[in-house]
């Protein structure tokens, strides 16, 4: 389980004789266990996962070989298709669909929740758009403004309404918790509106695994030292069907967007070093190579401003398995959902209540945090981690850490 938090790294608790003392996360409060995770889902493509995972090239092929019979029999259930939000290259391989109208294939998708929760005997399901990147949906007022003009744009069969979307609502009315791992606004208003009312958890968006991941951490560091970034450039190609997807302009930019506004947070947090609408220069690049597969390049430079009209420049070059870092936070998600969906808190004298169904605490995994309105959006990394931690912590009756160490001072 590398690259899962829960289940490969630890906490702190305090100190015991003057040596720290730590323990996994997966230790500090009752957590499902990933061998008690029940796997299933929708796929455009009707390919069971073993060829699936052959074609896709990701694994060696001894470790392809020896898990091939676990998963030549796992086929995904219909999925819900439309070429409008993805690039024009998805067609082809959409040949498992759900047909119908939009509210036909929403009462679908909401059927195959339930009959997966009742066949599997599950106390829980938790649901992740790990699909392609949709292009954004326009926000109109009269459409998906709110949860009652979107519910009847779905009745109207009107075409601004995307796939995720009504994936999302089907979650929504069955109660399942709803993760968005791609950059797209599947979460417009009126999806909101919903869980609000339904109290049923959402989170996202896009999932942060590498460059991104990279980028909150050295920003937060430069601005946190006083040195100013004005120039980031982020490069990225890579050849599986993510890029593939990523090669329109349309899904590009719901990615460019999500990539571009990490940064935001922490340089808002110095007016010493930015005035008022002063932002660095910041670009992003994503390139289709097919040859690399899913071995993808991300190269990043970052310049800034230093003492005496000095600069400095940083680059950083990172290969990867773009999908082997991404699965364990698609397995992190799912474990701290359920964790949030447990979790209630009250003011003195007060009913218990649960957490907000706009869930920031998963802010940490992912680029584009979804938070509840009004809530400030926290992008820097080792701040975000440092809530989930102490989130734990108070679960079990621990002050929260702050590494003052006072007592020793």
């Amino acid at each position: 389980f590398y690259g899962s938090v829960p289940q490969c790294s630890p906490c702190r608790i305090g100190n015991f004789q003057g040596e720290e003392v730590y323990t996994p996360f997966k230790n500090l409060i009752p957590m499902v266990d990933p061998a008690d995770i029940v796997i299933g889902g929708w796929d455009i493509s009707k390919m069971n996962l073993a060829d699936a995972m052959r074609r896709a090239g990701v694994l060696e092929y001894d470790l392809q070989r020896q898990l091939q019979p676990y998963m030549k029999d796992m086929v995904p259930l219909p999925g819900i298709f439309d070429g409008e939000f993805v690039a024009d290259n998805q067609e082809a391989r959409a040949d498992h669909r759900i047909k119908g109208t939009k509210r036909q294939q929403l009462e679908q998708i909401r059927a195959d929740i339930r009959e997966f929760k009742a066949v599997n005997k599950l106390d829980q399901v938790t649901v992740l758009w790990t699909a392609n990147t949709e292009r954004f949906a326009e926000v109109t007022v009269g459409l998906n403004d709110t949860k009652d003009n979107l519910f009847a744009a779905i009745d109207d069969d009107e075409a601004e309404i995307s796939p995720s979307t009504i994936y999302a609502l089907a979650c929504i009315a069955e109660h399942a918790p709803f993760i968005n791992g791609s950059p797209q606004n599947t979460f417009v208003p009126g999806v909101i509106e919903y869980a609000v009312e339904e109290k049923s958890l959402i989170g996202g968006d896009d999932f942060k695994s590498g460059q991104t991941k990279m980028k909150s951490v050295l920003v937060d560091f430069l601005v946190g030292a006083g040195l100013k970034p004005t120039c980031i450039v982020s490069y990225n190609h890579l050849g599986n069907n993510d890029g593939y997807n990523l090669s329109a302009p349309q899904t590009f930019r719901s990615k460019e967007i999500s990539k571009s506004n990490v940064v935001d947070d922490m340089v808002a947090s110095n007016e010493l070093l930015y005035g008022p609408g002063e932002h660095p220069d910041h670009t992003v690049v994503i390139k289709y190579v097919p040859y690399v597969g899913d071995s993808k390049r991300a190269m990043d430079e970052y310049t800034s401003e230093i003492f005496m009209g000095g600069k400095q420049t940083i680059v950083m070059h990172n290969t990867c398995e773009d999908s082997l870092l991404a699965a364990p936070i698609i397995l992190d998600l799912c474990l701290l959902a359920e964790v949030c969906t447990r979790i209630q808190l009250s003011k003195e004298g007060e009913p218990l209540e649960g957490l907000h169904p706009v869930c920031s605490l998963l802010s940490y995994l992912t680029k584009a945090p979804l938070v509840p309105n009004g809530a400030p959006v926290v992008n820097a990394l080792a701040k975000q981690r440092q809530c989930i931690e102490n989130v734990f912590r108070a679960c079990i009756g621990l002050a929260p850490e702050n590494n003052m160490l006072l007592e020793f001072k």
